[in-house]
């Protein structure tokens, strides 16, 4: 499937426009990291990936609409809770993690009823 090749393919490592905030650090460095508890582990984009063939499956041929701001909103929800319980609740920090302004994740934490 192309999209399976896609989503293999090296260059598909890291967001695009994504920069690394240390000299010679990996932008995916958790998923590059091994788990010494249970070895290799699969990188982020192969678990979404996963969920998304999940629910497009379990669509069974009926129509969606909207697609990506229901993929989007899914990912956020849980992307923000949880930097933000990594950052002690800290949103300046969280904002910084997250690579986005502190303004941007108070008004997306409102819109989602988080904050």
């Amino acid at each position: 499937m192309v999209a399976d090749a896609a989503l293999d393919s090296p260059s598909r490592s890291a967001w695009a426009g994504a920069a690394p905030t240390r000299r010679g650090s990996s932008l995916n460095a958790a998923a590059d990291r091994q788990d010494t508890r249970s070895g290799s582990r699969p990188p982020l984009r192969e678990h979404v990936a996963n969920s998304v063939r999940r629910y497009l499956r379990d669509l069974d041929g009926c129509e969606t609409q909207d697609l990506y701001n229901i993929a989007l909103r899914e990912l956020e929800i849980p992307l923000f809770a949880e930097v933000l319980n990594h950052c002690e609740g800290n949103q300046s920090r969280a904002a910084t993690m997250l690579g986005i302004h502190r303004a941007t994740l108070r008004k997306k934490l409102r819109d989602y009823g988080l904050g």
